[in-house]
């Protein structure tokens, strides 16, 4: 059954087809939309601006909410397959893995938003058009949102957005699958607790070359169909209302064609943080007249008041509006569902096997091994094993934030558990908290101190420390002093530090696994510890995951997609957001672990590099490009992939240029 205003809207589909014709799917798209705005009156089109847009039932026309997101799974929509955080698939550098991840996602996406439908629901997180990826560059290691990013390089963020969208919006030459929304456009990497104020001031250079080619990437050669505005200022011009941005650079220069969608109540900075309008009038026409379409909040409601004060016309709306409804007639959201392939997608393969499957081998690939004396891989057949630390078995920080809810998850004490052998001894406590400290001196001691007592029992420790979504994440949603979501420094927080230590000195080997989004400066464990792993927000599998890697049964291959520096002294002021010192491009300093490493069980020799050409002129790069072979041995007893990484360095600059840069 069909129920409410659905049904009506389908009886009205089947009889005014002929009448109608933004109803008829042999029609061009154009033509469609030009239909459609012709029959809507003012107070119509403005109300389809905001993102819960209200029915139009004299034209058969449901409502619809535009908010959906998906950043490493169909999020905040019931139960839905979970894969790492985007920081983690960004590790495993593969955009064709990463394609096949967006594709499972959108599968899913399709089949909930049909089955929604089915059953009258078009409320929030329903819909087809997805605010995601976040191809913001990780510029600063303390921005509490940079999990939900690919990293720091260019151009690694430009080739998995790439493929992340196409995998979102598939391949069908009439239909969009989904609407991918790169996002915050387009110099935007916090600090988070000022992003409703803040101006970001950034060079042109550093902008073409550093913030802007993923965006460019994005819209074209993926023809991602949304793009989401900023909070904050660049160079004094606000992202959501910027002439120059939005029009000069998104539109006139990389051909645009697409919707633009204010983040959730940025239109409101413009009068009350921005200052540069007065009210919410003056707000909504400013966005319209600079090329905001579509308002994530209520300002646009003031859309009529701004045609009255001829502050906007219906002209202004109308352009506005109509990439709106391109994109839902692109999305078959008019046309009968027979005639739209992806609305065939069974409910059925939501959080399916073959899904979880998916979920488990990124995990896999997305785990680095940063350091390791030999002790991996374990033996499954170890007599005795602790299991320690507030992240050894917490499902809340598999999940990474903007995630759905898996029907089954893995934390990594229920992986250990399940890989070692009948005759293993498995210990496990907390240890400590994540975060925070305690006046309770009697409880305190004795968590640390059974933490040391298991440890001594134990042939082999493993340590999950690191942090979560309520230690780093976006503004308001973490329990930080200030709510920002940044952290304040690069150390383990808490009493980590000193549970680790206390842990290592039983003189146990010690193999130290880091839960976080982003890098810490784990100097003490990398220097007194057997092997230190990073396994980010692993998402539904993640226990499972580690415990195959931990053990042997696959060979880790993850890469940093990001620096990890020795000391917060190492990075520039926070709010600079020149690139002089920061990530692996312009840090002239010595790391840690350095954005492109991570170790493997066994040895690849590379031999044999050709190119194409006997020099790499840009002119060359241009013309025809440069091919380059290598051969790539692997000298180990066990199967291992390796990623070949690609650097390019120019020597005979004149400008300030990256000491290197992957590029392949």
């Amino acid at each position: 059954m069909v129920p409410g205003f659905l049904s009506k809207a389908i009886r009205f589909f089947m009889n005014d087809v002929d009448s109608h014709p933004f109803l008829n799917p042999e029609l061009p798209v154009s033509d469609r939309v030009s239909d459609l705005l012709c029959r809507m009156t003012i107070e119509e089109k403005c109300g389809q601006m905001l993102h819960e847009a209200p029915a139009i039932e004299r034209l058969g026309i449901p409502s619809y909410n535009w908010w959906n997101e998906c950043l490493h799974g169909v999020a905040r929509a019931g139960v839905a397959t979970v894969f790492p955080q985007a920081i983690g698939l960004a590790a495993i550098f593969d955009d064709d893995f990463m394609h096949r991840v967006a594709t499972v996602i959108s599968d899913e996406a399709r089949a909930k938003h049909h089955e929604f439908l089915r059953e009258g629901d078009t409320n929030y997180y329903a819909g087809l058009t997805y605010w995601t990826p976040n191809i913001n560059i990780f510029r600063d290691p303390r921005w509490g949102r940079g999990h939900e990013t690919y990293g720091e390089c260019p151009y690694l963020t430009g080739r998995l957005g790439v493929a992340f969208c196409k995998g979102l919006q598939g391949d069908d030459e009439r239909y969009l699958k989904l609407v991918a929304t790169p996002k915050h456009y387009v110099v935007h990497s916090g600090p988070e607790g000022d992003r409703h104020s803040f101006n970001a001031k950034v060079s042109e250079k550093d902008f073409r070359e550093t913030y802007l080619p993923a965006f460019r990437d994005c819209v074209v050669e993926a023809n991602a169909q949304s793009i989401m505005g900023a909070y904050n200022r660049t160079n004094g011009e606000v992202c959501c209302g910027s002439k120059r941005y939005l029009g000069g650079v998104l539109r006139d220069e990389l051909g645009f064609d697409g919707y633009v969608v204010s983040d959730c109540w940025a239109i409101l900075d413009f009068h009350e943080h921005h200052k540069i309008t007065k009210n919410d009038i003056q707000s909504a026409a400013y966005a319209v007249k600079n090329g905001c379409d579509l308002n994530c909040g209520c300002v646009y409601e003031k859309l009529l008041e701004a045609i009255e004060q001829d502050l906007l016309t219906e002209a202004d709306i109308d352009i506005a509006l109509g990439r709106l409804m391109k994109a839902r007639i692109q999305l078959g959201m008019f046309d009968p569902p027979e005639r739209v392939p992806y609305a065939q997608i069974p409910y059925e393969i939501t959080d399916c096997e073959a899904h979880r499957a998916l979920a488990l081998e990124a995990a896999r690939k997305s785990i680095v091994l940063l350091k390791n004396d030999g002790i991996l891989p374990l033996s499954p057949g170890i007599q005795s094993l602790a299991v320690i630390g507030p992240n050894a078995d917490s499902k809340g920080v598999l999940l990474g934030n903007y995630h759905g809810h898996p029907s089954r998850s893995v934390t990594p004490l229920e992986g250990i558990r399940a890989a070692v052998s009948d005759h293993t001894r498995v210990w496990y406590c907390q240890g400590c908290e994540a975060s925070g400290t305690t006046t309770d001196s009697c409880s305190l001691s004795g968590r640390i101190s059974e933490a040391v007592s298991m440890a001594k029992r134990a042939d082999a420790v493993v340590l999950v420390l690191g942090l979560n979504s309520q230690i780093e994440g976006e503004q308001g949603d973490t329990g930080n002093a200030d709510a920002s979501g940044d952290k304040l420094g690069l150390d383990l927080p808490g009493l980590q530090q000193p549970l680790l230590e206390a842990v290592t000195a039983t003189g146990k080997p010690v193999i130290t696994v880091l839960l976080s989004g982003s890098a810490l400066a784990v100097n003490w464990a990398d220097e007194h510890n057997a092997a230190v792993l990073q396994g980010w927000y692993p998402g539904e599998e993640g226990g499972t995951a580690l415990a195959d890697i931990l053990f042997g049964k696959i060979a880790p291959s993850g890469r940093l997609p990001l620096t990890f520096y020795r000391s917060i002294e190492d990075v520039p002021d926070f709010r600079d957001y020149a690139m002089d010192n920061r990530t692996y491009r312009f840090f002239e300093g010595e790391p840690l672990y350095p954005f492109g490493y991570g170790l493997g069980y066994g040895e690849f020799v590379y031999s044999d590099l050709r190119l194409s050409e006997s020099e790499i002129a840009v002119e060359t790069l241009a013309d025809r490009g440069v091919t380059l072979e290598v051969t790539v041995t692997h000298a180990g007893n066990q199967d291992a992939e390796e990623v070949v990484q690609v650097y390019v360095q120019d020597l005979e600059a004149t400008t300030r240029v990256p000491l290197f840069e992957l590029r392949g």
